[in-house]
């Protein structure tokens, strides 16, 4: 999954408020990551179920250790990246979500991640 990660962590986001990602400094967009649910295999299936369910988003890559999608909005088509990154070793998903173009997006990957973040957590 080329140009995705820097330095084994997910690329950093911008200053821009159109972003978020659970490996960041900037506090108002730094997001918990997610505890693994079961295995790496359950917890990527989970996620994976999220991201097909959704009709706006498109699983364009997919590694052992990654999952890389893309949202393109309903009307003016913009289009969102969107990282998960598996760390074994803390038993968690990373995450990064963020805007291609533009300065605001009015908290839309915010609320992308929090909707994403609630259905991965709820019961099975």
């Amino acid at each position: 999954m080329k140009n995705r990660l820097e330095n084994g962590r997910l690329l950093p986001i911008s200053s821009k408020p159109n972003n978020v990602s659970t490996q960041t400094d900037q506090s108002d967009k730094k997001m918990e990551p997610l505890p693994y649910r079961g295995s790496k295999e359950d917890s990527k299936a989970r996620l994976k179920k999220i991201l097909h369910a959704n009709e706006k988003i498109t699983i364009k890559n997919e590694s052992e250790n990654m999952i890389y999608a893309i949202e393109t909005s309903s009307f003016f088509r913009f289009k969102d990246d969107i990282d998960f990154l598996f760390d074994d070793e803390n038993q968690v998903v990373h995450f990064r979500s963020a805007s291609r173009t533009g300065y605001s997006d009015m908290g839309v990957n915010k609320k992308r991640m929090q909707k994403i973040t609630e259905l991965y957590m709820e019961e099975i």
